[in-house]
C-alpha cells in the first residue's frame, strides 16, 4: 500500500568537454566517484569526486587523478570503464576497463606506492566484473569465457572455463506448480497427456535485441555469483557458481532471454528480461535455474521497436525491496505486495546516452537512494516509502487509501470496503506513469489530485452514492510552469492544491486554482535556494499536509526539525511570524535510521512507521510494537514503555507490519504485514477515546454498543463521569432501551474505578482539570458514597425504573441481585409481589433471578422470608428432587408460627435469630440448651439482659465454657460476677493473678491453714514464673516469712525493699546475713554475664567483618566455601531465629532458579534436605553460608540482654554502696559501662545504614525471580532476611553514680 515519494534530486551537468562514463558511492565521504572518458578522440579518463552536498556548484567536482587509457583491443573503438569501485577504509579506487586493465588509484600513497598503477591485466579483454558484497573477491568474466576470481590484492584464486558441458550439470525437472497446463480442464480433456509437460518447449533462441554482453550478480550474502552470458550455439545461459568456483546451477532454456541480470539480496530469485514479439517480461529463476514466475513490463507493442526499449538492465536494492529497470532513457522503479508487481516511479532523461542506456546504481547502504547519470547529466535521487491516505480526522476519516501502479491508482476507503490489494474499489487511469498523488476531505466531496510528470489533474469523489462510483474528473492542467522535476502535490483546501518541483538550483512549490471546471497556474510561488535544499536525514519530505494547520513547508529537515514556514490556508501567502504561532505547530519526523522527531526532541529510535490524528501519535516499533501517543505540547508527549502486558497504549503486532491508515471515528487501524496481505485492528485506546467521546456527548447508547462489540469494560460508561451518570440515568435506560442491555450493564459492574486502573493509560495525564470530567463526585453529594459505586448505581437505577415497573420488571431484579452484597431479598419480595398478581409473569422472574444466582442459595433466602410458597415456586426451578423439599416444607406449613420461624432459621444456620425465636416461645431450659449447643453465650445475655435472674444462670454456663477454653480471666471475672467465689480464685490463679484470687480466697471465706496453703501455692508458681517480687509479697503478707521475702527480694536485684521490710520488722540481723550474701551473690552471676557479653562481642564482630569482605572480595568463595580455622565462637543465647537483618550480597540469586545451584550441585528440593537445611541454618556452622546472619541475629539478641539487665545492674550498685561494697559496685558499674560501650560502637557496623540497604532492596526490586522449592527454598528465605530492612536495636543509656571518680 506504499508510494515512492521522491524527497531529494540532486544534478550534476557534466561539462561539454567531458563524457561520463561510470560512477561509484563515496558512503564516507558522502559523495560519489566519478569516471569521465574515455572516448573514441580522446583516450584520457578522468576521475573526479562529486559532493553533492556543497553549496556551491564549482566546487563540487573534486580533481582525484587523470590517465590516458588507450583501447589495446583493435575491435573496440575506446575503452571503457566496466567496474568503478571506492575503498574507503584505503582511500583507493578501483578500475576495471573492457581492455582488459585493472588500476588501482591511491588518494593517499604510502611510500613506495604509486599514485595510479595497473596491478593486472587481461590480455583477450573483459568482458563483465563485478566485486563481491563484502569486497573480499572481484569476479571476472573475459571475452574468452574464462570466469576468474581475484582477492582484494589482485591474486588469482580460480579460473573456470565456460563450456557447453556446464549445461548438462543440472537435470531439471518441472512439475509445473501455477501453471494452465496443470490445471483442472475438464474429464475427458488431454487426458493422455503428462500434464507436468508444457505445450510449448522453449529452446533458448535468442532475442532479436540482444547486445551479445555478459552480466555478473552476487547474492547478498556473498556465497553465490551467476553469470549471465552468450553460448557459442546462441544461447543465453545463466550459470550459478559458488565462492570457491564450483558450478552449482544452469538455467533452462528460455526463449528470448537476454543479457540482463540481478540476483535479489536476499537470494531467492534472480531476476532476468525475456522479450517477446508483443510484450516484454521480467522472468525469475531459482538458484537451480528452474523458472519461478514472471511479471509484465507494460510496454506498448508499438513501442516494442522504440529504442529506448530495446536495452534493458536490472538492479535490486540492499533490502530487497525494489527493482530497477532501466531503459535507454528512463528507468522505473517496481515493488512487489501479495505477489503482484507494482510500477511506483518513472524517471526519464531528456537528453539519453548515444549508446546503450542510462547507467544506474543503488546505494550499498541506504535502500532508498540510487544514481542515474547519462552522458552528461548524473542524478542522485532520494525516495521514501509511504502511505498516501485521506484525512485522520473524523468526519473525514473514510481510510482512502491511494495505491500508485504506473498509470493506474487504486483507491479503497477502507471504512466503506475492506478489499485487500492488489484489488481496489476503484481505479483511476491516466495517460502516463504517475508520480504523486494526494486526497482531500471525504463524503460527497472528496477530491484526487493526480501528478504525472506533465500534467495534473483533479477528480471528485461522491463516497455518499450508492453503489460507490468511480471518481470524475474535473480539470486537469500542465505543469510546465513549475520549472523542474514535479515530486509531490498536496491539497490546500478544495479548490488550491500545491505541487512541489525541484530543479539545479533549488525547490519551489506552485499553487493550483480550481475554478469550477477550470483549473489554472497561479502567481504565487514560494522559492527555496538551493542552499535550503531537503537533506536525506528525515522522512516523509519536506513537504507534508497537516490538516488542521495548512501546509507545512519544511526546507531544512535536519536531526532538529524546524518547521520553516507554513502555507496558510486562508490566504495565498506564506504566512510570516506575525501571521502564525510557531510554537503550536509540531512536526513529525522520521528519519533514515528509525529515530521518530517531534519538532528537536526524539520520542523513539526504533520506529518503522507512524500516523497522526487529532488525539494521537501512533507508530510502530521493531520491537513489533504498536504504540500510541497521547497530543500535547512537545515537552509533554509521553511515549508508553514496551510494557503490552500492562499498559493499552502498547500492543503487541505481527513481525514487521507498518502502519497504513485510521479511522478514529470507528477506532479502526489498517495495517500491513510483510508479505502484503492488510489487517484491520481495533486498538484499545482508539477504541476508549470514542467512547469517553461518546460518554461526554451523551450517546450512551452508542458507547454501549461500542464497549460491547469490542469487549471493554461497561464500567467505564460510569466511571469516565460518575456524576453525569448518576444524573442521567433515565435518559441511559430511554437510549439503551433493551431489557436485556440493560441487564447485561448491571451485571458487570463491580467496585473496582476501570478510569483508575485498567484503563488509566488510554487518557492524556496531565490534562486541566476543566477539559476532563471528574473520576468522582463532589465529596458529600446527596445520595452518594464513594466505597459503594455498585450500591449507588443500582439505586439510582431502581429510582429510575419505579415508574417502568410493567416493562422493566427483569431490569429491577437484576439491579437487587447485582447489588454488593446482593439483595437476594429485595429481589425475591418483587418476585413474590408478583406472584400474587400474575403467576405466569412471577415464573419469568423466578427463572430470570435463578439465572442470575446459584438456585440453592435463592432457596434458602426465600425460605428466610417465612414464605414457603415462594420458597416452592424457586425450588421448582433447581434440580432437586421434590422429595427433597416437599415433606420439609409440608411439615413447616403443619407447624404453629413461631416454631415455624425457629425451624427454618434453625435449618438456616441462621442461630442467633432462632434464639430470638425461643425467647419468644418462653421454653428457657431448650433456650439454655440450644445456646449452649452453638455457643450463643454473648447473644443469650443481650436477649436477657433486662432479667437479672435469668442472668445468673446464663452466667455461670458462660463461666464453665470459657473455663474449658482455658480464659481463666475472663472466667474467674464471670465466677465473682454470680458470687461463687470458691471457683473464681481456682480461675484467678490458673490465670497468675495472684490479688485476685488472694482476695476471692479470703471472701469465701477460707480457714488460716487453708488460706496459706494456697498463698503458698501461688508463691511457687509466681517464683517458676521467676517473679521475685510478687513472690516476696506474698511470703511476707500471707506466710509471714520475712526472711524468705528478703531473700526473694535480693534474688530479683530489689534490695531496697528487702532492707527496707527488715528494718521495718526491727531485724537488723537479718539485713547482714541476708542482704549483703544477696549482694554478693548477685555481682558475681551479673560480673559473670557481662563479661561472657564482652567476650561474644570482641569473637563475633572482628568475624562477621571478616565475613563481609570477603563476600565482596571473593563472592564465589564466601557462597560456596568452607572456612574451617577452628576458632570456637562463645554464644550464650538461644539457636531460635529472629528477625535481626543485615544487608546480603548481590548474588543471593546464585541459589535460584534462574541462575544455577550451587558449587555441589545439590538440589535442596526434597522434604528431606529442606529440613536438613533449616537445622543447618540453626546451628550457622562456621563456614557456612548461614554464618552471618547467625552471627548478626546472635548479636541482636546480645544487645536486647544488654538493655534488659541495665535495671537490675543499677539497683545491685546502689544496693552494693549501701552497704559499703564500693570496689565491688565500681567494678560492676565499669563491665557494664564497657559493654554498654561495646554494643553502642558495633551496632551501626552490625545493622548496616538504612541508606545502603533501601539501595539494594531497589536493586532487587528488579529481579524478576520466585522463591524456590526445597532447600533452596530456606536458603532463599535466609538471604531474603538478610537483605530486608530493620532497624538497628536502640542501646538504652547506662547512668552511673556521681559518686565514682572517673
Amino acid at each position: 500500500m506504499r508510494n515512492l515519494r521522491n524527497t531529494r534530486r540532486d544534478q550534476l551537468r557534466i561539462p561539454g568537454d567531458l563524457v561520463l562514463k561510470a560512477s561509484g558511492w563515496d558512503i564516507e565521504n558522502e559523495s560519489i566517484i566519478c569516471a569521465f572518458g574515455p572516448t573514441k578522440d580522446d583516450p584520457l579518463i578522468q576521475l573526479k569526486r562529486w559532493h553533492y552536498d556543497r553549496e556551491e556548484k564549482e566546487e563540487a567536482l573534486e580533481n582525484i587523478a587523470s590517465w590516458a587509457a588507450p583501447c589495446p583491443l583493435p575491435d573496440l573503438e575506446c575503452d571503457n570503464v566496466l567496474s568503478l569501485r571506492y575503498f574507503p577504509d584505503s582511500s583507493t579506487t578501483c578500475v576495471v576497463l573492457a581492455g582488459g586493465d585493472i588500476i588501482v588509484i591511491r588518494e593517499a600513497p604510502s611510500d613506495g606506492e604509486e599514485n595510479i598503477e595497473i596491478l593486472g591485466s587481461v590480455d583477450v579483454g573483459i568482458s563483465a566484473a563485478a566485486w563481491s558484497p563484502d569486497e573480499e573477491l572481484l569476479a571476472i568474466v573475459t571475452r574468452a569465457d574464462t570466469l576468474l576470481y581475484m582477492t582484494k590484492e589482485f591474486e588469482n584464486v580460480s579460473s573456470v572455463t565456460l563450456t557447453e558441458d556446464d549445461l548438462k550439470a543440472s537435470k531439471h525437472v518441472s512439475v509445473g506448480w501455477g501453471k494452465k497446463e496443470t490445471q483442472f480442464k475438464g474429464k475427458g480433456a488431454k487426458a493422455l497427456r503428462d500434464p507436468t509437460m508444457p505445450e510449448k518447449v522453449d529452446e533458448g533462441l535468442p532475442s532479436s535485441h540482444d547486445d551479445k554482453s555478459s552480466t555478473i550478480s552476487w547474492r547478498g550474502d556473498g556465497a553465490y555469483i551467476a553469470i549471465n552470458s552468450n553460448q557459442a550455439s546462441a544461447r543465453r545461459v545463466i550459470r550459478v557458481y559458488s565462492r570457491e568456483g564450483m558450478l552449482d546451477g544452469v538455467s533452462e532454456p528460455v526463449d528470448g532471454l537476454e543479457g540482463a541480470l540481478s540476483w535479489r539480496p536476499e537470494g531467492n530469485l534472480l531476476a532476468g528480461i525475456q522479450r517477446f514479439d508483443d510484450h516484454v517480461d521480467i522472468v525469475f529463476f531459482e538458484r537451480n535455474g528452474l523458472r519461478h514466475g514472471q511479471f509484465p513490463l507494460r510496454i506498448a507493442i508499438e513501442e516494442m521497436t522504440d529504442e529506448w526499449a530495446t536495452s534493458i538492465i536490472l538492479e535490486w536494492n540492499v533490502d530487497s525491496s525494489i527493482l530497477a529497470v532501466c531503459f535507454r532513457d528512463r528507468f522505473q522503479l517496481w515493488t512487489m505486495g501479495n505477489y503482484h508487481y507494482y510500477l511506483k516511479q518513472e524517471v526519464s532523461f531528456a537528453n539519453p546516452p548515444s549508446k546503450g542506456r542510462i547507467g544506474f546504481q543503488w546505494n550499498p547502504e541506504q535502500p532508498l537512494m540510487c544514481t542515474a547519470m547519462s552522458e552528461d547529466n548524473l542524478h542522485r535521487l532520494e525516495y521514501v516509502l509511504l502511505v498516501d491516505a485521506g484525512s485522520t480526522i473524523s468526519p473525514y476519516d473514510y481510510g482512502i487509501v491511494s495505491v500508485i501502479d504506473g498509470k493506474e491508482v487504486k483507491l479503497t476507503p477502507f471504512r466503506l470496503a475492506n478489499i485487500p490489494p492488489p484489488m481496489a474499489l476503484h481505479e483511476v487511469s491516466v495517460l502516463s506513469n504517475i508520480v504523486n498523488a494526494a486526497i482531500y476531505g471525504g463524503g460527497s466531496n472528496t477530491k484526487l489530485a493526480v501528478l504525472e510528470r506533465n500534467r495534473l489533474s483533479i477528480y471528485q469523489w461522491n463516497l455518499k452514492s450508492k453503489p460507490i462510483l468511480a471518481p470524475v474528473l474535473l480539470a486537469f492542467a500542465e505543469t510546465a510552469a513549475c520549472q523542474g522535476y514535479v515530486q509531490q502535490v498536496v491539497f490546500l483546501d478544495d479548490e488550491q492544491v500545491l505541487v512541489l518541483a525541484t530543479n539545479s538550483f533549488g525547490s519551489t512549490v506552485s499553487l493550483f486554482c480550481l475554478i469550477a471546471t477550470d483549473l489554472k497556474h497561479s502567481t504565487t510561488t514560494l522559492s527555496i535556494p538551493y542552499t535550503q535544499k531537503p537533506s536525506s536525514g528525515l522522512d516523509p519530505g519536506f513537504f507534508s499536509n497537516i490538516a488542521w494547520n495548512g501546509i507545512c513547508v519544511l526546507p531544512k529537515l535536519t536531526r532538529e526539525v524546524k518547521v520553516i514556514d507554513l502555507w496558510n490556508k486562508h490566504s495565498e501567502k506564506i504566512a510570516t511570524d506575525e501571521g502564525h504561532d510557531r510554537s503550536l505547530t509540531i512536526a513529525f519526523g522520521l528519519t533514515r535510521n528509525g529515530s521518530l522527531y517531534a519538532n528537536s526532541r526524539r520520542l523513539a529510535k526504533d520506529c518503522t512507521s507512524f500516523l497522526l490524528t487529532p488525539a494521537h501519535l501512533i507508530f510502530t516499533t521493531t520491537q513489533h510494537l504498536l504504540k500510541f501517543v497521547h497530543m500535547d505540547q512537545v515537552e509533554e508527549l509521553v511515549v508508553p514503555p514496551d510494557t503490552p502486558e500492562i499498559d493499552e497504549r502498547c500492543r503487541n503486532i505481527e513481525r514487521g507490519a507498518r502502519l497504513v491508515t485510521v479511522m478514529p471515528s470507528i477506532s479502526a487501524l489498517v495495517l500491513q504485514m510483510p508479505r502484503g496481505n492488510l489487517e484491520t485492528i481495533y486498538p484499545r485506546a482508539l477504541v476508549l477515546a470514542v467512547i469517553r467521546q461518546n460518554i461526554d456527548e451523551k450517546k450512551y447508547k452508542k458507547a454501549f454498543l461500542s464497549c460491547r462489540s469490542h469487549r471493554v469494560d461497561m464500567n467505564i460508561l460510569h466511571d469516565h463521569d460518575p456524576e453525569s451518570f448518576i444524573d442521567n440515568v433515565n435518559l441511559f435506560v430511554d437510549q439503551v432501551g433493551k431489557v436485556e442491555y440493560i441487564d447485561l450493564f448491571l451485571s458487570q459492574l463491580r467496585e473496582e474505578d476501570v478510569s483508575k486502573t485498567m484503563y488509566k493509560d488510554t487518557i492524556m495525564r496531565g490534562k486541566p482539570e476543566s477539559s476532563i470530567p471528574r473520576s468522582r463526585p463532589d465529596v458529600g453529594a446527596p445520595g452518594y458514597s464513594e466505597k459503594l459505586k455498585v450500591n449507588n448505581i443500582c439505586d439510582a437505577f431502581l429510582k429510575a425504573l419505579q415508574s417502568r415497573a410493567s416493562t422493566n420488571l427483569q431490569n429491577i431484579i437484576t439491579a437487587h441481585v447485582c447489588k454488593s452484597p446482593p439483595d437476594l431479598e429485595a429481589g425475591l419480595l418483587e418476585v413474590a409481589k408478583l406472584q400474587r398478581q400474575n403467576s405466569e409473569e412471577a415464573e419469568k422472574a423466578v427463572e430470570h433471578i435463578c439465572f442470575l444466582v446459584d438456585v440453592n442459595r435463592l432457596y434458602d433466602n426465600a425460605l428466610g422470608l417465612y414464605d414457603l410458597e415462594l420458597a416452592l415456586l424457586v425450588a421448582q426451578q433447581s434440580q432437586k428432587d421434590p422429595r427433597e423439599y416437599l415433606p420439609f416444607l409440608q411439615k413447616l406449613q403443619e407447624l404453629p408460627s413461631h416454631r415455624k420461624e425457629f425451624t427454618i432459621d434453625d435449618y438456616l444456620g441462621r442461630y442467633t435469630k432462632a434464639l430470638t425465636h425461643l425467647r419468644t416461645i418462653n421454653d428457657f431450659e431448650e433456650f439454655k440448651l440450644y445456646m449452649t449447643k452453638h455457643k450463643l453465650y454473648e447473644d443469650a445475655l443481650h436477649i436477657y439482659r433486662r432479667q437479672e435472674d435469668r442472668i445468673q444462670g446464663l452466667v455461670g454456663l458462660y463461666a464453665e465454657y470459657l473455663s474449658k477454653k482455658a480464659k481463666y480471666k475472663e472466667a474467674g471475672v464471670a465466677y465473682e460476677y454470680i458470687r461463687h467465689y470458691a471457683s473464681a480464685s481456682e480461675a484467678y490463679r490458673l490465670a497468675h493473678l495472684w490479688r485476685e484470687a488472694l482476695s476471692c480466697a479470703g471472701l469465701i471465706p477460707l480457714e488460716e491453714a487453708k488460706l496459706q496453703s494456697f498463698a503458698g501455692t501461688i508463691a511457687s508458681s509466681l517464683q517458676e514464673l521467676k517473679d521475685y517480687h510478687s513472690t516476696a509479697i506474698v511470703h511476707q503478707d500471707y506466710l509471714h516469712d520475712l526472711e524468705s521475702a528478703a531473700r526473694l527480694f535480693c534474688k530479683g536485684y530489689f534490695y531496697a525493699d528487702a532492707i527496707r521490710i527488715l528494718s521495718l520488722n526491727k531485724r537488723p540481723d537479718l539485713v547482714d546475713a541476708v542482704v549483703d550474701a544477696g549482694l554478693v551473690e548477685g555481682m558475681g552471676t551479673m560480673t559473670e554475664l557481662l563479661a561472657e557479653c564482652k567476650a561474644q562481642i570482641n569473637a563475633q564482630v572482628p568475624r562477621l567483618r571478616e565475613l563481609r569482605v570477603k563476600k565482596v572480595e571473593e563472592p564465589l568463595a564466601f557462597y560456596d566455601g568452607d572456612v574451617n580455622e577452628g576458632m570456637d565462637i562463645p554464644d550464650n543465647v538461644s539457636l531460635a531465629a529472629t528477625d535481626a537483618s543485615t544487608a546480603g550480597g548481590s548474588l543471593f540469586t546464585r541459589y535460584t532458579n534462574r541462575t544455577g545451584t550451587v558449587g555441589t550441585n545439590a538440589t535442596r528440593r526434597t522434604s528431606k534436605n529442606r529440613r536438613r537445611e533449616e537445622r543447618k541454618r540453626a546451628r550457622g556452622k562456621k563456614g557456612s553460608v548461614y554464618e552471618e546472619e547467625y552471627l548478626v541475629n546472635s548479636i541482636g539478641r546480645l544487645v536486647d540482654r544488654v538493655n534488659a539487665v541495665g535495671d537490675e545492674v543499677g539497683r545491685l550498685v546502689v544496693g552494693l554502696m549501701r552497704r559499703g561494697m564500693r570496689e565491688r559496685a565500681k567494678a560492676v558499674e565499669g563491665a557494664m559501662v564497657e559493654v554498654v560501650g561495646l554494643c553502642r560502637d558495633c551496632v551501626r557496623e552490625v545493622f548496616q545504614s538504612e541508606s545502603k540497604v533501601e539501595q539494594e532492596a531497589e536493586e532487587r526490586k528488579d529481579q524478576d525471580v520466585d522463591r524456590p522449592p526445597g532447600g533452596d527454598g530456606v536458603l532463599w528465605d535466609s538471604m531474603e532476611m538478610s537483605q530486608a530492612r530493620k532497624e538497628a536495636t536502640e542501646i538504652k543509656a547506662f547512668e552511673t553514680l556521681a559518686l565514682f571518680s572517673r
